[in-house]
């Protein structure tokens, strides 16, 4: 007989098995990420069919398998009906449960993670069908959490070369930041400047120093001293000059300043296309993080075109 366990944890993804069953990946407390056949579930009268769905949070009894356990028993203890009501929002948790994806670990409890992800469906959930550019920052939101539980979090409050704090400056309309992905966050451009014109100094010393040896190589010095048997040498390790993803604008740098607090508010000023900016921005960086790239991010992408079209 089979061995059977009780976990508590939420769907993140289902497949079809054979001609009425599911493999259903879902999020645990107990023994995070876990993989397990619903039988029967798609069948129209089958108990399985509703509890399987996307985003259902389930008590489960399972039998452990051979390759894959199988569930016995499912009891619902949550649903999020509003987001399937509503594209925006679905592809939104879509795109926050492919990033737990690659950050959930099998067979190891993710008590943290499972927390943090049913807390912002919620959110999304409650979010008003008027503003649906809410939805926006509520996935911003939730994307900056879930890379900051991982370890992963943007760099957005200092200069990543001189290590200074960065404040938007909203008096000039020109002012920018940058934001290197491989760096990790954003760039001072006028450090960066400063680096660049360092390291040209720099090498042209090199090239001049490399001139004057092969001058002396062309007229050796007499006599000139052998080195000595215990001299240490001396590696010096230049800083790169760290590549400018793209440039941001004192708002856009303000909301991304802002993700790091528990809760999300509404700052004056902040448009739709600056929301739009941010999110594309995380998803830049959270794809080059995960080394995947994120596919319900298509969704978001032509939904919010399409709302966006609809109401200029």
């Amino acid at each position: 007989m089979s061995r059977t366990y009780k976990a508590t944890g939420i769907n993140l993804k289902t497949q079809a098995l054979g001609e009425s069953d599911k493999i259903v990946t879902i999020l645990t407390r107990e023994f995070g990420l876990i993989r397990a056949v619903a039988p029967g579930s798609r069948k129209h009268n089958s108990s399985l069919g509703g509890r399987s769905g996307m985003f259902v949070v389930n008590e489960l009894l399972i039998a452990k398998g051979r390759s894959l356990d199988r569930i016995t028993q499912a009891q619902t203890l949550k649903t999020y009906p509003g987001l399937a009501k509503d594209l925006g929002k679905l592809a939104a948790s879509q795109y926050l449960a492919e990033i737990v994806l690659c950050e959930a670990l099998s067979e190891q409890p993710q008590e943290e993670l499972y927390d943090l992800f049913n807390e912002h469906l919620h959110r999304l959930e409650a979010v008003s069908s008027v503003n649906q550019f809410g939805v926006l920052a509520h996935l911003a939101h939730g994307v900056f959490h879930l890379l900051a539980l991982a370890g992963l979090t943007p760099q957005v409050q200092i200069c990543c070369i001189s290590g200074r704090p960065i404040k938007p400056d909203f008096t000039n309309p020109n002012w920018q930041v940058g934001f290197s992905i491989p760096a990790g966050g954003t760039v001072s451009l006028e450090a960066r400047e400063r680096l660049l014109r360092e390291m040209r100094a720099e090498g042209q010393r090199s090239r001049g120093a490399e001139e004057q040896g092969e001058i002396n190589n062309q007229f050796p010095v007499p006599h000139a001293p052998f080195p000595m048997p215990n001299a240490q040498t001396v590696v010096v390790h230049r800083q790169e000059i760290p590549v400018i993803s793209c440039r941001l604008g004192a708002m856009e740098l303000a909301l991304l300043q802002h993700l790091s607090q528990p809760e999300i508010m509404q700052i004056d000023g902040a448009r739709d296309h600056d929301w739009l900016s941010v999110e594309q921005i995380l998803r830049q960086y959270a794809q080059y993080q995960l080394g995947r790239p994120i596919r319900s991010a298509t969704l978001i992408d032509s939904y919010f075109a399409a709302n966006h079209d609809a109401t200029v």
